[in-house]
Parts: C-alpha cells; structure tokens; sequence
C-alpha cells in the first residue's frame, strides 16, 4: 500500500483544506495483548487483605480461633523480649554494683591490715599512754588438787 498512485493537484489547496492522510504503520495489536491481566494467588490475596473482603470469607471465620491464637502469642513473644531486656539491664546494674562493692572490700581489708600490723598498733598504744612490755609472759601452773581447795 505504501506505492500508491495520488493525483497531482494542478491549484494549491488552502491549508485549511488540505486533508493529510496518514498511514498506519504499525500492525494492529493482538488478542492476547488485549485481554484484561490475571491476578496471581498473592495478588489475590493482598487485593482481598487491603480491600478487607477476606474477613467476610468463610474461611477466615473458620480460622478465627487459630488467628486469634497466634495473635496471642506475638503478643506473648513481644512480651517476653521487652522483659528480657529489662532483666538484662537489672543483671548489668547489679554487676557493677557488685564490681564497686568488691573494690570496696579491698581497700577496707587493705586498710585494716595496714592498721592491725605490729608497728602500728604500737603507734597508736603510745598515743593512748599504754607500752610495749618488755618482759615476756610467764605461764602460771596450778595442780587441779590445789584448784579444788580454794574453791571449797
């Protein structure tokens, strides 16, 4: 179609009556391209969920207890993580409670070791007017014959 004769107009048509004609050439669309697209199975379900038909489904109302159910344990496991890091942090406070006690307990040992040695409760005994004896002690024997007469 594209050799076609066309006669030769002999005066120049105004503009406004010149008639152009166009030709088709791109091949007409098919069938198939005109058929409406299916929906797939997710499709489906996903148009069904934020359409909320699914909920006047018979189905779905026979799977309510089920749903109903692990609703139940979503909120039970979200549940259990925020009382899991509340105990994590209880753990973490108490550890470093435990940590400063510990150094704590050192020092005060080190510091009543210190204090409790020889020299230094010498020190401390002449502050108070006391003194070192000089003489060792001496052990005193009793007989447990002479004990029983005195007591009687």
């Amino acid at each position: 179609m594209a050799n076609k004769y066309r006669e030769i107009p002999t005066t120049e048509p105004e503009i406004e009556e010149q008639e152009i004609v166009v030709e088709e050439t791109t091949p007409p669309k098919s069938e198939k391209n005109n058929k409406p697209r299916k929906k797939g199975v997710l499709g489906k379900g996903l148009s069904a969920v934020f359409s909320g038909t699914f909920l006047t489904n018979d189905k779905t109302l026979k799977h309510l207890p089920f749903i109903t159910f692990l609703a139940f344990i979503a909120i039970l496991y979200i549940a259990n993580g925020y009382y899991a890091d509340d105990k994590i942090r209880e753990v973490n406070k108490i550890s470093n409670q435990l940590k400063e006690l510990r150094s704590e307990y050192i020092s005060t040992k080190s510091d009543l070791m210190f204090a409790s040695k020889q020299s230094e409760v010498a020190k401390s005994a002449d502050k108070l007017g006391l003194k070192e004896p000089v003489v060792p002690p001496t052990k005193i024997k009793v007989d447990s014959t002479q004990l029983y007469k005195t007591t009687n």
